[in-house]
């Protein structure tokens, strides 16, 4: 069974995360990714502490499926291997800061004459346009410049920024069905397009539905933890074993089976709290009541009670938890042999299609490890290197 995506050809210029998350999907689903290395190798092959082999886990976990080419763009050799390959392909990816790409040569401009029918996907910090556009800028900055990190944390933390990597999985996400729509177009009228997407302007998009509030009432949503400002309950509460549960009560019918489960009468035949607007306005309450229950017993004893009464949690889980599970097992975790790293696991796409598969999970390549390769299908032959003189 052959992938969705079988047949198309994609250059991937790009480095760190967010542009190697959108490109290692588009290889899932069965494209062609030969991602384009300088000598140095992806600057995320060094980043952080923890390595497998030769190469960061963060290179890792975002590279699989790919195929490895080395050019230095920044000769002029490169630069003509580099459009040469343009030529042949249906998707170039980049993820620079602006006017670094066109100093590469590999800018939309000198590229779309090359191949009318090239896709040209840039992704950046802060755009192609405007005083911000030349900052520099990774995932933290964003969140904060985006204001998804005002709304994070509560009022005795201050602004936090997310548990991951939160802008530089969004942008990734909303690029790539950007990509889809302009394969669609061309599927029509036989031209590529250039598909342009900010870091900043992916995750401000994402704050649907608090940009409403703003719009409605002029007030920036407050920081409240693990609350939410029109849901009650809607926490996290500590259990007598000193575990975490998150609980949603979003409806009557909900905060009902609730309240029997933690056999809470107190809370159950109070008036003030058997509709929602009451449980806004005396939330102190709601949240009180619900975590002396909680406190009462340990998780285990809860998970059974509430499961019995249709109550919308989850205990919180640990890592050991989560990926031990016999279902993520199945269903998410894949193991690889690398030709250095030796065996290692990632996390597998969830994505389920009926009629076309997902590519078996490749391990990420060696720094280089396909140039000669893919060079060669390209009908890319290298000049010999000129003879060191003694």
């Amino acid at each position: 069974m052959s992938g969705a995506l079988e047949g198309l050809r994609v250059l991937d210029f790009t480095q760190m995360m967010n542009g190697p998350f959108g490109t290692m999907l588009l290889a899932d689903f069965g494209a062609d990714v030969i991602k384009v290395e300088p000598p140095e190798g992806d600057t995320m092959r060094k980043t952080g502490e923890t390595f497998l082999g030769d190469d960061a886990v963060y290179f890792m976990t975002l590279n699989r499926n790919k195929r490895s080419v080395v050019l230095d763009l920044t000769t002029p050799e490169g630069r003509a291997i580099a459009h040469r390959l343009v030529a042949q392909v249906d998707i170039v990816v980049e993820n620079f800061r602006p006017g670094v790409a066109k100093k590469l040569g590999i800018d939309y401009e000198t590229l779309q004459p090359l191949n009318e029918r090239m896709i040209y996907c840039s992704t950046s910090a802060f755009g192609r346009v405007g005083p911000d556009a030349i900052r520099p800028g990774m995932d933290p900055v964003v969140q904060a410049m985006s204001g998804i990190m005002q709304l994070t944390g509560d009022e005795s933390t201050g602004p936090l920024k997310t548990g991951m990597p939160y802008a530089d999985l969004i942008t990734p996400l909303l690029s790539t069905i950007g990509l889809l729509a302009a394969l669609q177009a061309r599927n029509k009228t036989g031209r590529g397009q250039r598909v342009d997407l900010s870091m900043l302007d992916a995750t401000i998009f994402s704050m649907i539905p608090r940009d409403a509030y703003y719009f409605a009432t002029g007030e920036t949503p407050g920081r409240i933890g693990n609350a939410h400002w029109q849901i009650v309950p809607y926490n996290t509460y500590r259990t007598a074993d000193d575990r975490h549960i998150m609980i949603i009560a979003h409806t009557d019918k909900f905060w009902r089976a609730l309240a029997t489960a933690l056999d809470a009468p107190d809370l159950l035949d109070d008036p003030r709290l058997a509709t929602k607007n009451g449980r806004l306005e005396h939330r102190e309450r709601v949240d009180a009541g619900v975590a002396a229950a909680f406190a009462r017993q340990p998780m285990a004893y809860w998970n059974e009670k509430l499961l019995a009464a249709g109550v919308m949690f989850s205990p919180v889980l640990t890592f050991p938890e989560v990926f031990e599970d016999p279902r993520v097992q199945r269903d998410l975790v894949v193991e690889v042999d690398h030709p250095v790293a030796g065996r290692f696991k990632l996390i597998n796409n969830p994505i389920r299609l009926s009629e076309t598969a997902i590519r078996p999970c490749q391990p990420p390549p060696v720094l280089g490890q396909h140039t000669d390769e893919v060079l060669a299908e390209f009908g890319i032959v290298r000049e010999p290197a000129a003879p060191v003189v003694s």
